[in-house]
């Protein structure tokens, strides 16, 4: 016995994702809902062998469902989720909109399963942002081991975690370049792209930091420990798919990078890929399509007492978004509903 899964966002990139991952992962799904806006209405949409048609988004009933992934944007999310909530599907969202609501839970199953439990207060749970996901998968286990007091992160963030738009822009304007009668401005970033680095993701706050940054902080804080200082840069660069990080990290105590690497080895959802030599580390291209959180140039901090430094890369499109989404649904079946 399966499950009725919905999923919201079919046509756009986390949401097509999102149904490669269920059925790679082979899911227990009895029914599938792929919804969509009504100008995408009929829309066939690829899961497993099959083929689904979208369903609209705006008159479709909730009743009887029993889980919907959401990829569909904040605005869209407030109308919605509360209805297929209230009608006993349970919704995990990949949006902000309830990442920061105290009675929401903001789960990465490797860091905070536990936490699952909280989806009894409003039929919802909320998926981190994509940054956020990957550094503390790297962050939990060593935090376990030797308590972490500070995080200093820079991000190298890909253009798909702008959408579509931000994929079209990074090539037509690379395409520009190479065709100098063709000009391409700017629209969905506020800078050119191609061959270009933006410190500049989200709008800018009031402190001077923008709200790519301050979510890496505030989620950090509600995943993993409120206690943890977090200060992040977010750019902006002209990859198509994987989020790269430099960490660096504080910790109370003393971590030797040869045990710190030992463990990192050892934790779900991570691969260390970590050789001192010409490529033998990970870049965002050689891990798209995958499933792993991958840490390579682990290596002391000689500037403070207890102090490593890493680099984290991860397909953002996958555990950035689809892939945790579904793995929190694989964790609600092994402890919720129970049906599979």
């Amino acid at each position: 016995m399966g499950y009725k899964v919905v999923v919201a966002g079919a046509t756009g990139n986390v949401g097509r994702e999102m149904l490669n991952i269920l059925a790679e992962r082979e899911f227990p799904v009895d029914e599938i809902a792929a919804l969509a806006s009504r100008k995408s209405l009929g829309t066939e949409i690829s899961f497993g062998d099959k083929t689904v048609k979208t369903k609209d988004l705006d008159t479709f009933d909730f009743a009887g469902w029993d889980i919907a992934l959401f990829a569909v944007g904040s605005e869209a999310t407030k109308i919605y989720a509360p209805k297929a909530a209230a009608a006993g599907c349970i919704v995990i969202d990949n949006s902000s909109l309830y990442r920061y609501d105290p009675a929401v839970p903001l789960i990465v199953p490797e860091v905070n399963p536990d936490a699952i439990m909280g989806y009894k207060n409003k039929n919802i749970i909320a998926n981190p942002n994509c940054s956020t996901a990957q550094m503390v998968v790297a962050l939990k286990p060593l935090h376990d081991r030797a308590r972490i007091k500070r995080v200093v992160v820079s991000t190298y963030q890909s253009v798909s975690g702008a959408g579509k738009e931000g994929v079209d822009e990074l090539w037509d304007q690379t395409k520009a370049i190479y065709n100098p009668t063709d000009n391409v401005p700017p629209k969905k970033f506020s800078k050119q792209i191609a061959f270009n680095v933006i410190p500049h993701i989200d709008v800018f706050l009031d402190d001077g930091s923008t709200k790519e940054e301050w979510k890496m902080v505030a989620e950090t804080k509600k995943i993993l420990d409120p206690k943890i200082k977090v200060t992040a840069t977010c750019v902006r660069v002209p990859v198509f798919v994987g989020h790269s990080e430099s960490i660096n990290i504080e910790f109370e105590d003393f971590l030797d990078e040869h045990e710190a690497r030992d463990i990192l080895r050892e934790s779900p959802g991570i691969m260390v890929i970590d050789k001192r030599e010409a490529g033998g580390y990970i870049t965002p291209i050689e891990c798209v399509g995958d499933y792993a959180t991958y840490i390579s140039r682990i290596r002391q901090d000689s500037t403070i007492d207890n102090g490593i430094n890493l680099w984290c890369v991860s397909d953002n499109l996958r555990k950035g978004a689809a892939l945790n989404a579904v793995q929190i649904a694989e964790l609600l079946g092994n402890r919720v509903l129970k049906k599979g």
